[in-house]
């Protein structure tokens, strides 16, 4: 018969992380250099649906004027133009929201900045843009 070893009551791990808000709700934070589990932004998807919707409808001629169409759906017309700039991002950075691969910082309020026309230039704006929390 083997005799085993005594099994602590209590085993404590120490696993760095902070908490930071975002979008209302509070989010763990792994330090950097962590691998961080991907995760779709619902928020930063929400947004970008919006801004293609909005779009498609001005362009199929539904709506005449973005202030038709921002009266229509209860918002500020500057909001709803601020929005629509989101329409104007490279397709890589509009996939890397989709697939949950963008910063983990990065918010709307970034996304409805005036961006570079040039997709090219778009990444490293995004980068020096972003809110850090």
């Amino acid at each position: 018969m083997t005799r085993r070893a005594t099994i602590p009551e209590t085993v404590t791990l120490h696993v760095p992380f902070r908490l930071v808000k975002r979008g209302g709700r509070k989010e763990m934070r792994l330090p950097d250099g962590a691998a961080q589990p991907r995760r779709t932004d619902n928020t930063l998807v929400k947004g970008l649906a919006r801004a293609f919707r909005w779009k498609r409808l001005l362009e199929s001629g539904e709506f005449a004027t973005v202030a038709e169409l921002a009266e229509r759906e209860g918002i500020a017309p500057s909001f709803l133009s601020r929005s629509l700039r989101m329409t104007l991002l490279a397709p890589n950075i509009v996939e890397a929201i989709l697939d949950g691969r963008q910063p983990a910082d990065l918010t709307l309020e970034t996304l409805r900045q005036p961006a570079p026309a040039q997709w090219q230039e778009q990444m490293s704006w995004l980068h020096r843009n972003r809110k850090v929390s």
